[in-house]
């Protein structure tokens, strides 16, 4: 596990630009942290690290925003209001996973179950206002 504190909005999206950096293509990246923590701001910065220059947003209503580069695929989900296999097979979510695109998991303690091992698992405490602790593993070496 490796463990990370920002500061500020724009070191949250350098810590998300050099973690895409680290990635091969086709990772899951699942967030686990409550509202305001910095999710949606670590994935703008995860997409512009995959040279992906859209404009993130929250997927809360959409359930899924796709991010569409000259060499990679980002596809933001949200899974706030996902409780149970039928809702999340519904999000289509499993037609994206085993393919190239990397996909940014919001909320994803609500389909942890359905994880890949190798998901990268993001935790985000809040320190102050501004200042977040981010612990960045893999599915697989949870202790939970």
């Amino acid at each position: 596990m490796k463990e990370y504190i920002t500061n500020s909005y724009e070191e949250t999206l350098e810590l998300g630009r050099s973690l895409a950096k680290a990635l091969p293509k086709g990772t899951v990246i699942a967030f686990i942290g409550g509202l305001g923590m910095g999710k949606t701001a670590f994935t703008a910065g995860l997409a512009q690290g995959l040279g992906i220059s859209a404009c993130v947003s929250s997927p809360t209503f959409a359930i899924c925003n796709t991010y569409i580069g000259s060499e990679n695929t980002l596809h933001h989900f949200d899974m706030y209001r996902i409780d149970g296999w039928d809702d999340l097979y519904s999000t289509g979510y499993f037609d994206y996973v085993n393919t190239d695109a990397y996909i940014a998991v919001e909320w994803s303690e609500n389909i942890y179950a359905a994880l890949e091992d190798d998901a990268v698992i993001v935790e985000i405490e809040k320190i102050s206002d501004s200042s977040r602790r981010f612990k960045i593993y893999k599915k697989s070496e949870d202790n939970k």
